[in-house]
């Protein structure tokens, strides 16, 4: 058994991927017989630490304020920072954990290895694709940012991606020893989605393809819009949904209404976890037409629901679904290639059922136990602080 303190840049009752596999990461520990703390940021910095219980798991937040180009801030920032370390080392002198694991760094990230570094306890670093998928591209931006990461690589005894993608990204950008970085997928709770009776209001009346996920550049609903609009009207056998919001959400609008497209194409914002589920097992096929994606919990949202995948080339993908066995990949970037495999798998049922059904039998590979299995074996290898 080892004692686990989780580190995620955020935690429910926000809403998101990272929340969602830190969460499920937390249960399944603790479910194999780990003790586990969360402890994660407050959603100001101004916040005083608190503690809360969620699922049985004790939650932990702290303020963990980094410098801006506010010079009030700057000025303010070494007293509050000194006390929000003063404030994880109380904490983990009552906890005594073997070991800190960041998920997605951020300001979370930098605190864990201070803590480390003070603490001398093993820091483990799980990058969830945060260096190319964030949208404010910080580590592109803030110094402090690429500092940080650069010096959390250097002191963590472990790295893991959610893909080899996302490690080279690390390696090539930051400094990542390619000799401590192992690959760790995300996983998927198979037990959502179970209940017979829970439907999904917002369902077209037609039959539907479905994307999910923020709606921003770097998601490629766009691509997915035009692939779509391109297909010949009398093939348009079903309608486009694309859940979630962001930035590109009201541009999207407008275009489906240009391409005279208003009424096959749906927006119906954020989906619940539990409308998620509903919504893939309604899907007549589910795209992930993104520029690049580190991983794409997605697919096994899809996969789970027995739902045929088309998922993007470019990134963690084609590391874990396999070509026309249980998914699709394609460039959506090429809108001839993208559109006449879209055209093609809408036309023909019979290869969308082999392939939800591949997707289904797969997906049993990525249940938070086997995941949390791969955490506890990389724990169990580090052996003392250095």
């Amino acid at each position: 058994m080892s004692r686990v303190v989780l580190m995620p840049s955020s935690y429910p009752p926000s809403l998101g991927g990272v929340e969602e596999l830190s969460r499920h990461l937390a249960l399944a520990l603790v479910e194999a017989g780990d003790a586990v703390e969360v402890w994660v940021p407050t959603v100001e910095d101004t916040d005083a630490p608190f503690t809360v219980e969620l699922d049985g798991i004790t939650v932990r937040r702290f303020p963990m304020p980094l410098p801006s180009s506010d010079p009030r801030t700057l000025t303010r920032l070494p007293t509050a920072s000194i006390r929000s370390l003063l404030e994880l080392k109380r904490a983990a002198t009552a906890f005594r954990p073997d070991l800190l694991n960041v998920q997605c760094f951020g300001p979370n990230g930098i605190y864990a290895t201070a803590l480390a570094t003070v603490g001398r306890l093993p820091l483990v670093v799980s990058l969830q694709g945060e260096t190319v998928m964030d949208d404010t591209d910080i580590f592109t931006r803030s110094s402090v940012m690429r500092t940080g990461i650069r010096w959390g690589l250097r002191r963590a005894r472990v790295v893991t991606g959610c893909s080899a993608f996302t490690l080279a990204d690390a390696q090539g950008r930051f400094g990542l020893d390619p000799a401590k970085s192992v690959v760790v997928a995300n996983g998927v709770d198979l037990s959502a989605g179970d209940d017979p009776a829970a439907a999904w209001d917002g369902a077209p009346d037609r039959p539907y393809l479905l994307g999910l996920g923020r709606v921003v550049a770097k998601k490629g609903f766009d691509l997915l819009l035009g692939a779509y609009a391109r297909i010949p009207e009398a093939e348009r056998t079903a309608d486009l949904v694309v859940g979630g919001e962001g930035a590109q959400l009201a541009p999207l609008r407008r275009e489906a209404a240009r391409l005279g497209l208003a009424d096959r194409v749906h927006f119906p914002g954020r989906l619940t976890r539990q409308e998620v589920a509903a919504a893939m097992a309604g899907a007549e096929l589910f795209v992930m037409p993104s520029r690049l994606e580190p991983f794409g919990i997605v697919i096994l949202e899809a996969w789970r629901a027995g739902t045929p995948v088309l998922a993007t080339s470019i990134g963690g993908p084609p590391e874990f679904v396999r070509p026309d066995v249980d998914g699709v990949l394609v460039d959506p970037t090429d809108t001839g290639a993208f559109t006449d495999v879209l055209r093609g798998l809408l036309a023909d049922a019979d290869r969308r059922a082999r392939l939800g059904a591949a997707g289904a039998r797969r997906v049993t590979e990525f249940a938070w136990p086997v995941v949390a299995s791969s955490y506890r074996e990389l724990y169990a290898a580090l052996g003392p602080a250095l």
